[in-house]
C-alpha cells in the first residue's frame, strides 16, 4: 500500500501524514506546508467557484517555489495537494470547473446526500481532470466503495472533531473491518487511511499496526502556525485536555450557526462551552442562539468553558501542547511514529526469541 501512495504521489514519505480538508482552517499555506514536508495537505472546496479559484491560484504559486524536487516535479502534472468536498453543500459542475483548471492531486469526497452521490462525483472529477485527480472517499458503507470506486478510503471514526456521522465505531475497530470488506469485494490494493483522534505519532502507529497506510489529522493541525483559525480557538485546542470528557458530539453547533443542509445522521464533536451548559439545563435554542449572535463581535474573549464560539475538536486534544509550523509538526509525527514502531517490533523479537518455560 505505501509503494502505491509513493507511486501516486512521489513527495510523500511513509507512514503518510495527512492534514483534513477544514474549511476555513485548511488554508492554502498549510496545505502546501504540509505537503512540503513530506505529508498531504488539504484544502476545502467550499460552495464558490471564484474562492477555490483563488486558493488554487495561492497552492499553484506556493508549489513552484517548493523545495523538493519531487513536489516541484509533481506540480507540473498536478497540484500536490488535495480538496475535499462536502457533496451535500457544493455543487460538482463548481467542483469540476476548478479542478480542470487547476489540476489538485486529489478530490476528497464526504457527506453525500445520497450514496448515490459518490458515482455521480467520481465520474464527474475524473472526467474533469481526464483521470490526473485521484480519488478518495470517506468509507461509510460498503456501497460508498463500491460507487465511488476510490484510489484512496479513508476510514473516519467517533473520536473526530468537527463533523462526521453520529454513529460510528472507533478506527481500532473500523480500520480491521474496513479493511475485512475490502478483501470481500477483491479491492485489497486500496490504500486505508485512519482519521479520528490521532494528533501524534504514537497514534499513526497506532492506525499502521491496524493496517492503515497512514493517518488524517485535523485537530493537531488547527494548532499549526499556518492554519486559518483565531486565536481564541487555537487557545482552546491547547488548553483542552481529556478529549474524551471535554469535547461533545452534537447538532448544535450547526443549530448555532444556523447551518442548514447536512444530511440525516451528521453531528460535529467541538469542545464544550456555556452553550453546551445552557442546553443541557434546558435552554430553546432561539435564546442560545441569541446569546451566541450577541457574542460575535466579542474576538478571542467569546472562546473558553465560559464563551460560545464553536471550538470544533477531536478527542484527541489533550495530546496537543503548542502551535508549532506545520512542517514541524509532520516531521515531529514520523520521528515520533518510528520511534514507536521500533519498540513494537524489538518487544516482538525479545519475545519471540525468550524461551518457552511453559
Amino acid at each position: 500500500m505505501a509503494s502505491t501512495l509513493s507511486k501516486l504521489y512521489p513527495w510523500v514519505k511513509m507512514p503518510l501524514v495527512v492534514s483534513a480538508p477544514m474549511l476555513g482552517a485548511a488554508t492554502p499555506t498549510l496545505a502546501v506546508a504540509v505537503s512540503r514536508a513530506g505529508g498531504i495537505g488539504f484544502v476545502a472546496g467550499g460552495t464558490k467557484f471564484e474562492d477555490l479559484d483563488a486558493s488554487l491560484k495561492q497552492v499553484s504559486s506556493l508549489s513552484q517555489r517548493a523545495a523538493s524536487p519531487k513536489m516541484t516535479a509533481s506540480a507540473r502534472r498536478t497540484l500536490p495537494i488535495g480538496v475535499g468536498f462536502q457533496l451535500w453543500g457544493c455543487k460538482l459542475s463548481v467542483a469540476a470547473a476548478a479542478i480542470k483548471r487547476h489540476l489538485p492531486a486529489i478530490a476528497w469526497l464526504f457527506a453525500p446526500k445520497q450514496t448515490e452521490d459518490f458515482a455521480t462525483w467520481s465520474q464527474g472529477i475524473r472526467h474533469a481532470s481526464d483521470g490526473k485527480t485521484q480519488i478518495w472517499v470517506v468509507a461509510e458503507a460498503r456501497l460508498a466503495v463500491q460507487l465511488g470506486k476510490p484510489d484512496v478510503v479513508v476510514v473516519q471514526g467517533s473520536d473526530a472533531g468537527g463533523h462526521g456521522l453520529s454513529r460510528s465505531a472507533s478506527v481500532v475497530s473500523l480500520v480491521p473491518e474496513v479493511l475485512d470488506m475490502l478483501e470481500s469485494i477483491n479491492r485489497p490494493d486500496i490504500p486505508v487511511l485512519a482519521a479520528g483522534g490521532i494528533t501524534e505519532g504514537r497514534g499513526v502507529a497506532a492506525a499502521v499496526a491496524l493496517g492503515a497506510t497512514g493517518a488524517v489529522m485535523g485537530t493537531r493541525f488547527l494548532a499549526a502556525q499556518e492554519a486559518g483559525i483565531a486565536k481564541g480557538w487555537q487557545n482552546e485546542i491547547i488548553r483542552a485536555a481529556d478529549g474524551g470528557q471535554s469535547t461533545n458530539r452534537s447538532t448544535l453547533c450547526d443549530r448555532l450557526k444556523e447551518t442548514k443542509g447536512w444530511p440525516p445522521g451528521y453531528d460535529g464533536r467541538a469542545i464544550e462551552n456555556k452553550g453546551h451548559e445552557d442546553e443541557k439545563a434546558g435552554m430553546p435554542d432561539h435564546e442560545n442562539i441569541a446569546l451566541y449572535k450577541s457574542e460575535l463581535a466579542a474576538g478571542d474573549s467569546a472562546w473558553g468553558l465560559h464563551g460560545r464560539m464553536v471550538a470544533y475538536s477531536g478527542t484527541g486534544v489533550g495530546l496537543v501542547h503548542g502551535i508549532k509550523p506545520a512542517a514541524e509538526i509532520v516531521s515531529e509525527v514520523h520521528e515520533d511514529a518510528s520511534k514507536a514502531m521500533r519498540r513494537a517490533v524489538d518487544l516482538s523479537v525479545r519475545e519471540t526469541s525468550r524461551p518457552n518455560k511453559l
